[in-house]
């Protein structure tokens, strides 16, 4: 029987997951009352916050925080990738790059593609996976690049590499 994981059945081992491979995450839509929430909680920044300040600023109009960008790719990376993995965390990021400003209302979506993977020397049971996260605005415009490292239990710790 599949192991479970939060009453998922767990369909990404480390072995399921191939340099070239692509993975769609879904779409979110900004709301303006939660970027102002985020904002005001983690990144007071004027043109975060009061369409005034927006208005002169470099964006010309209110723009939500790349930070806030971050955490809703990373909860469409949650619930549409790493619930249905047997994923064990992230040692960090490579490389975190804002492309273009977000605003309320833009609808973005997020595709993953693995670039490399590799067993862990150090545990047998774990395998790291090198992704770059990509965030696409509903004009298909990139405003969102992650290079990083996710961790992932082996289906088989220890087993040879295949060539």
């Amino acid at each position: 029987m599949p192991q479970t994981r939060a009453n998922k059945t767990i369909k990404y081992y480390w072995e399921d997951l191939h340099a070239g491979q692509t993975i769609e995450l879904g779409s979110v839509t900004v709301e303006r009352e939660e970027a102002l929430a985020f904002a005001g909680r983690y990144d007071p920044q004027p043109f975060h916050l009061d369409d005034e300040a927006a208005a002169r600023s470099m964006f010309g109009q209110l723009a939500t925080s790349g930070w806030h960008t971050c955490s809703m790719a990373m909860g469409l990376m949650v619930r549409n990738f790493l619930l249905e993995s047997s994923s064990l965390g992230s040692p960090g990021l490579e490389k975190l790059q804002w492309l273009k400003p977000v605003f309320p209302g833009d609808t973005l979506t997020l595709r993953q593609r693995v670039v490399e993977t590799r067993p862990m020397k150090s545990r047998p049971d774990v395998g790291l996976v090198r992704t770059i996260w990509e965030m696409f605005n509903q004009h298909g415009e990139q405003v969102l690049m992650m290079d990083g490292y996710g961790m992932f239990r082996r289906r088989t710790p220890g087993a040879p590499v295949p060539g």
